[in-house]
């Protein structure tokens, strides 16, 4: 289907027919001075709640835009709720999982402090702008929840038993992960990857005594700790999330 809009933002506002939105100076740069639109130009307007909408450009000045909303291209949904928690890695690396976590469909990105992880600090606000520029292009309507770094041992104390959690094991002991991810259909899941150089024995010893964890492997090979978040994350989407339909435009 031809595009209405090249133009997608992801904006918190209410949209509806005849609704006016107005954006903040950084946006206003970008569609003035980056993508050189003008007055009139068509944008796609959209959030998970209210969907995506045609608006055009009403106003354009250095410090503000205002967007004029006019007919829905797509019904807002809500997305079943995947999430990906993972031990920070060096930042060229943590963006690049970020944005591609976001464009296969994690509603959650959790941060998570093991034994072995050597990112004591993220930039909460760098990761939110890659994941909504992410969703903007993939065409997805909703973006992550990207919470605050935890460590493993409280995120595990609060953990909701009736939901369950995959680890991925590096000790070649695991279910195959498509193996699990068919037996869990249906429910909630969350994939937990460890650090460069893996879980210690001791957080594995504590993984391995809950009863809501289902510890897991991704084939034969050795993966970096992206990899193999985005590989676990592609199998979920494929077997129990939205990858058996199309894009519904």
């Amino acid at each position: 289907m031809a595009r209405d809009a090249a133009l997608r933002l992801y904006v918190d506002a209410q949209l509806g027919p005849g609704a006016e939105v107005a954006l903040g100076e950084s946006e206003a740069h970008r569609l003035r001075s980056v993508l050189r639109l003008e007055k009139g130009a068509p944008v796609a307007l959209f959030n998970e709640r209210d969907g995506e909408w045609l608006s055009r450009v009403a106003h354009l000045a250095r410090d503000r835009v205002l967007i004029s909303v006019s007919r829905r291209l797509r019904e807002g949904a809500a997305e079943r709720e995947l999430s990906l928690l993972f031990a920070p890695i060096k930042r060229a690396r943590l963006d690049w999982l970020v944005e591609k976590a976001s464009e296969l469909g994690a509603t959650r990105l959790q941060p998570v402090a093991t034994d072995r992880t050597q990112v004591a600090r993220i930039n909460l606000e760098r990761l939110r702008a890659l994941a909504k520029a992410a969703a903007e292009q993939s065409e997805r309507l909703g973006l992550p929840d990207i919470r605050p770094l935890v460590p493993l041992s409280r995120l595990l104390a609060l953990w909701l038993p009736e939901r369950p959690l995959l680890v991925c094991d590096e000790s070649g002991e695991g279910e195959p992960i498509a193996a699990a991810a068919a037996r869990l259909r249906g429910a909630p899941l969350a994939l937990l990857v460890g650090p460069e150089g893996g879980f210690t024995q001791r957080e594995l010893d504590a993984l391995r005594e809950l009863p809501f964890v289902s510890r897991v492997g991704l084939g034969p090979r050795v993966l970096r700790a992206e990899t193999a978040a985005l590989a676990g994350l592609s199998v979920l989407q494929a077997i129990t999330g939205n990858w058996g339909r199309g894009r519904g435009r």
